[in-house]
């Protein structure tokens, strides 16, 4: 009896899990919102998740806010003629019909200026998407580890954490490190 209850239980989180994790807001489907801790008196923050446009129109976020740092901006990162360069995406990124966009580490994400406080592994930190057609929408960004390369495990697993870049207690310098976020800059 105790087993049949257990694994009734087991069966329902494991079907709850994804449900918690995607906001759905029209046709957008947002998943995978996560940060990284920032060491105490960090400057800046990042911000990343995945949103799928599952319509037949494109869908543009034209702006980000949060209430946990003095400002945020949805930033691009790229690599042109050899140097890494970073830079506010002032006019918004289109979310093609049928695409995705994700915001990632060396890609476009959210940049938290000045964070009001440490961001704090398993804690979250409110975001909030403005899309030209779907309007705002509230997500809530779960804190993984400093250095973390993904979004911690909602299922009691550890998140990967990146040692091949890096090596394990290294401190990046440099345009890289300005791309990873709350990893130690």
């Amino acid at each position: 009896m105790i087993k049949r209850i257990a694994l009734s239980l087991l069966f329902a989180a494991s079907l709850a899990a994804p449900a918690l994790a995607d906001v759905t807001a029209g046709t957008l489907v947002i998943s995978e919102p996560w940060s990284r801790a920032t060491p105490p008196g960090a400057r800046v923050g990042g911000g990343y998740l995945t949103i799928r446009n599952t319509g037949s129109e494109p869908d543009t976020l034209v702006s980000v806010a949060s209430p946990a740092s003095e400002k945020a901006e949805l930033h691009l990162m790229k690599t042109e003629d050899g140097v890494m360069a970073m830079r506010p995406a002032e006019a918004g990124v289109e979310i093609p019909a049928g695409g995705t966009l994700v915001l990632e580490p060396g890609g476009y994400h959210v940049m938290f200026i000045r964070p009001k406080a440490p961001f704090k592994q398993g804690e979250s930190v409110p975001l909030t998407l403005t899309f030209a057609k779907a309007g705002a929408v509230e997500v809530n960004l779960t804190v993984s580890p400093i250095g973390a390369p993904g979004p911690a495990k909602t299922d009691g697993d550890k998140p990967n954490m990146d040692t091949s870049a890096h090596g394990a207690g290294q401190e990046n310098t440099g345009a890289e490190a300005h791309g990873n976020h709350g990893s130690g800059e």
